[in-house]
């Protein structure tokens, strides 16, 4: 951070490439899936391995598997990434998100 000024790391901040996307926690000794999408799919990842790391329970859905199994049995897997486009606005994004999260639970319906 020595050398750059706020308005500089303001910038890099607010230009950088914005990845999102659908990604699952699966408790694996029960087998149970938590679908979600993210505009930010590395933050989510990092705050799924803090809570991990601390055993705490990120969703409270999942109280009653974490408590039985362990914060061990729960695993963190992205299924797909998109890109923001730069000419794409925040309501966009966040649209495109919500549809590929819909199609995601459509296809792990269907191979059920």
């Amino acid at each position: 951070m020595e050398g750059q000024t706020k308005k500089e790391l303001q910038t890099q901040y607010k230009n950088r490439t914005v990845v999102g996307g659908v990604y699952c926690i699966k408790c694996n000794e029960s087998g149970r899936v938590w679908l979600k999408s993210a505009r930010d799919i590395l933050g989510q990842r990092n705050k799924f391995e803090f809570f991990t790391s601390t055993n705490s329970c990120p969703e409270p859905g999942m109280r009653p598997d974490w408590e039985q199994y362990g914060a061990a049995s729960f695993s963190f897997s992205v299924l797909e990434e998109i890109s923001k486009k730069e000419t794409q606005t925040d309501r966009e994004f966040n649209e495109d998100l919500k549809l590929l999260l819909e199609l995601w639970m459509e296809k792990l319906h269907d191979e059920e």
